[in-house]
Parts: structure tokens; sequence; C-alpha cells
């Protein structure tokens, strides 16, 4: 038996999941910002506005310059290229700077595996969420940027409100939702990721993080050390925990011998969950406690969020944060 516990809970970075199924299957998101509409439009009504409205200052795209208005904007340069007059539009001063921080480990995939249960895998729930706020914040007039990570950071925009930025954002999130490559065998490895994440958001932001925390290193508490990195460079930080509660927390299988595979590493293991479901419990609740605990201590925002759970608290998260803000 401790054998068998020593295994699971070594470092806290096994992900389990049932391979006694048939081959996993993904829900196709063909419109991930019509969902993220349905989801923002359902939920609140009054959407406060940026009190910096039409101060520019930064750059966004051009357009074509209409006779009659200011030549102030005007790019000279543009025009002694193309000898055509364009326009430099700029991005409204906004409220809020917001950077998105997915993990897109093969752990996130779980339970993509199960073809008789029809909810979302933790990936697919974490990035209709993230459209959802980015469906927000573009209603709002703040900017918002992106970062997708495994071990490594794969994907970094800096934060943005151009309408051009934000269908880049939706692109890259319905890519992680109906990926082309394998998703087994990509570790996770947020202390790292989040340790570049804080030396590149240069500007004091909002960073909300979609993980299911677990740390593919021989120091589970080195996690912590990122995460108050990002507070000492000022940031803001909102930490959600993303899990399936029935299969990962109370390890609710039927009372018979499963095959069990980490999704990041491939290593397995068999035997009835039912022997080890107490003392599973009992660890991994220690480890959950462990991790709100320290994100109170360096006053970041824990919020638990399960994927059988709607998006309602998510949002109702995001607010409460944004209402301390401003």
């Amino acid at each position: 038996m401790s054998e068998v516990l020593d295994t699971l809970f070594s470092s806290f970075n096994k992900k389990i999941v049932s391979v006694s199924f048939e081959q996993s299957r993904y829900k196709k998101f063909e419109n991930l910002e019509f969902l993220a509409r349905q989801v923002v439009e359902g939920f609140i009504t009054g959407l406060h506005k940026s009190p910096f409205h039409g101060f520019s200052v930064e750059f966004a795209e051009h357009r074509i310059y209409n006779p009659g208005e200011s030549t102030r904007n005007i790019d000279w340069k543009l025009y002694g290229r193309t000898e055509k007059l364009f326009v430099k539009k700029f991005e409204e001063e906004t409220n809020l700077r917001c950077q998105l921080v997915l993990d897109n480990s093969s752990s996130m995939y779980f339970p993509a595996f199960r073809n008789n249960d029809e909810t979302a895998s933790k990936v697919e729930f974490s990035a209709q969420a993230a459209a959802s706020l980015i469906y927000l914040l573009k209603k709002q007039r703040d900017a918002v940027g992106l970062s997708i990570f495994t071990d490594h950071l794969h994907v970094h925009t800096q934060a943005r409100s151009s309408i051009a930025h934000n269908k880049l954002l939706f692109s890259y999130l319905e890519n992680i939702i109906s990926p082309k490559d394998d998703i087994l065998n990509h570790k996770s490895n947020p202390s790292k990721v989040l340790h570049e994440i804080a030396d590149k958001v240069n500007k004091r932001s909002l960073v909300i993080i979609f993980s299911d925390m677990m740390e593919n290193t021989s120091d589970p508490l080195e996690i912590f050390d990122a995460l108050q990195h990002l507070r000492h460079n000022k940031h803001e930080v909102v930490l959600f925990h993303v899990f399936d509660r029935n299969k990962e927390f109370e390890l609710d299988y039927k009372n018979r011998p499963y095959r069990f595979i980490d999704m990041e590493t491939g290593k397995e293991m068999k035997l009835n969950p039912s022997q080890i479901k107490e003392k599973y419990k009992e660890a991994l609740a220690r480890f959950h406690n462990q991790l709100k605990m320290k994100c109170m201590q360096y006053q970041i925002d824990f919020v638990p969020a399960d994927i059988r759970d709607s998006f309602e608290n998510v949002l109702l998260s995001f607010f409460r944060k944004r209402s301390k803000l401003f």
C-alpha cells in the first residue's frame, strides 16, 4: 500500500486517467467567441466603460485617411513608401491590463479519455472561461494578453485591446481545444513558466492563471516562489485551480481494478481505487490546502474551479477582484 501511495503522490504530480474506455474524443467548439458572448451576456448587464475613452497611447493599426479630417495622425513614413494616406489608429488607455495564463500540459486534457461522460476536459473548461473573460474585457475596453504553456512557454502576447488582437487570442484558444498533435507526454512546469511571465509582463497587470497546478519538478514548493515573483512585480494574481472533483478529488470509480496512466510521463499502474481511496483523498486535500494557504500568504486570490460547475464562479471571482482594484 505504501508503495502505491508513494507512486501516486510523489511530488504531487501524478495525473491519472482510466484508459479502459475507448479512444478519446474532443468537443468541437466551432465558434468560441460566439459561445463566450453567450456566457457573458447571459450573466451580466451594464458593463463598466473606460473613463479614458478617446485618450490614445499605444499604436494599434492603420486605416485609410478620409479627406477633411485632421492630419495629425497621418503616417507620413508609410505615405513615403506607398504614396497613399493612412491614419494611425491607437488603442485606448484602459482601466485594466489583464494577462490570461493557461496550462496546456497533458494532465489538463483529463477526462478526455472517457467517452461515456460528456463533461468537458480541464483544458476545454479553461479555454472557454478564458474566452469569456476576453469577450468581457473587450466590452470594457480593457487590454488583454494570453500566455499558454506546458513545460515551456508556447504562446505569449502582450496585452492589447484591438479587435484584431482579440481575434488572434480566440484562435489560440480554439487550437488548444482541438489539438492537432498528440496530447500525451506534455509535461508541466508552471514554476519555471510563471517566473518567465513575471519577467515578460512589464506593466502592472491582473494575471489570471488557469491550471491544475500539477508540478513536474522534484520540489513542488518551487511553484510558490514563482507566484511570489508575480506579486513582487506588483501584479495582482488570481489562480483558478482547475480540477474534476468527482474523478480527481473523490476518486469516484467503480469497485473494480483499473489501469491508470500518468498522462505526462506515461507511467502506469494497476489497482482498485477503492483500496487507496481514503489515503488518496487525504493526501490530495493536504496539497490543496497547502496551495490555498500559500496563496493567502502571498495575497493571491485562490479560486477552486470544478469543471463540472458553470462559468459563473469564474466571472464572479473576476468581478470581485476588479471591484477591489478600481
